[in-house]
């Protein structure tokens, strides 16, 4: 089976990085472009960081844009107790960084204490 090359919006990876942000705002729905076009000093010290390192780059920036940069490379997303470590996909691109650092676990029961069910309140206590 022959995996096809991704592409976003009829642009592939390598198109994507080329353009400028002006060029990737009007690829991006309206959300995603407005984003780009108010980003703060924080964010942008991550992308001149994020372009520049070679090493996994840490952040506390969830609401982040994933852009073409970005692809291929490792992230630390901090989930409100540690940094979770996510390397980036081309088919993330335009999405936002904390879609993939989930904050919270998934709930794990265990049996049933002793009178939390009618069956349960006849057992003789240990």
């Amino acid at each position: 089976m022959v995996r096809q090359e991704f592409t976003f919006r009829g642009k592939t990876v390598e198109e994507l990085q080329k353009l400028s942000f002006a060029e990737l705002a009007q690829l991006l729905p309206s959300n995603e472009r407005r984003k780009i076009n108010r980003l703060t000093s924080e964010e942008k010290k991550f992308i001149a960081k994020a372009q520049s390192s070679k090493k996994p780059v840490k952040t506390h920036l969830r609401s982040m844009l994933i852009l073409p940069f970005m692809v291929n490379k490792t992230i630390m997303i901090y989930d409100g107790h540690t940094y979770q470590a996510v390397i980036i996909l081309p088919e993330m691109i335009g999405h936002r960084l904390g879609e993939y650092a989930l904050t919270r676990k998934k709930v794990m029961h265990n049996a049933p204490g002793i009178g939390a069910t009618k069956s349960s309140a006849s057992l003789s206590v240990k």
